[in-house]
């Protein structure tokens, strides 16, 4: 089996509290899961459940209590801002909101450009790379010189998502990436995802609240709840026949487009969650 490209074990996350004697707040509780090359991994939970967090230890944005999480066989726990900086090649991440995300006072010529400049790339091949990168998420090329606001929601987040692949990282954190979008844009903007990894190889680590989003892309689904792994397994098993409770309750929340089979859903998530109390 080809060996982890992430490998998070046992990591705890706490938050101090105000007041002396007050516990701190532990938002993750010994969580295991890694990633391998070229995976999706699908992390599912409600708001609370500690699944962005996870994504910001990752990337160096939450502290690390204790634990350890380890990339392609480095300890990255707790990494000093110029080795972050330097790994920033190497792990890219994709946020929910793909306006608040661009710098609404670059065009997206300069957006895109700007890691390329961090990394000293020289400046023809920079722009030699823009116009790849914007060829790759289905842009046109005039785009360079034009704002943010002048895309929709789902261009916006195209041009994220080629920010993200700009010096063609091996991992991207995708945090609800399209949870903001409509729903066609979401199917849209998935199917980018998935032609992105069949054509690089890159790996993801893809949070969503949404079981149904994570079906479409995840090879396997790790499902959290109150800071815990509560189900972890094949994409396809945990997506459509779960054996946790709370991953139940998460499936049947998934609306549909049959009103008789949303109320049946309504009536089933109600009956799991009254045995579960």
């Amino acid at each position: 089996m080809t060996a982890p490209l992430l490998d998070v074990r046992d990591l705890v996350v706490e938050y101090p509290r105000s007041g002396a004697r007050r516990r701190p707040f532990r938002v993750l509780d010994g969580v295991s899961l890694d990633v391998r090359p070229g995976e999706t991994v699908g992390l599912v939970g409600e708001s609370g459940s500690g699944k962005s967090t996870l994504g910001r230890a990752v990337l160096g944005l939450a502290p690390v209590t204790s634990g350890t999480i380890r990339y392609d066989g480095r300890d990255i726990s707790r990494l000093g801002r110029s080795a972050r900086r330097a790994l920033a090649a190497e792990i890219q991440v994709v946020f929910q909101d793909p306006y608040s995300s661009l710098n609404p006072s670059l065009t997206i010529g300069e957006t895109l450009e700007e890691p390329l400049r961090v990394q000293r790339v020289d400046p023809a091949e920079a722009r030699s790379r823009v116009a790849t990168l914007l060829d790759q998420v289905q842009l046109p090329a005039d785009a360079v010189h034009r704002l943010p606001r002048e895309f929709s929601g789902g261009q916006r987040q195209r041009v994220a998502i080629a920010r993200a692949l700009a010096l063609s990282p091996r991992l991207v954190v995708c945090d609800e990436p399209v949870s903001a979008l409509d729903l066609s844009t979401q199917a849209r903007v998935l199917e980018l995802f998935r032609e992105i990894q069949e054509r690089t190889g890159v790996a993801y680590l893809f949070i969503s609240h949404d079981l149904g989003v994570v079906r479409h892309l995840s090879h396997r689904v790790a499902v959290m709840y109150h800071g815990d792994l509560v189900e972890t397994g094949d994409g396809d098993k945990v997506t459509s026949a779960p054996d946790h409770p709370y991953t139940q309750r998460l499936l049947l929340a998934a609306p549909v487009a049959d009103p008789v089979r949303q109320a049946r859903r309504r009536e089933e998530r109600q009956r799991v969650a009254a045995s579960q109390k």
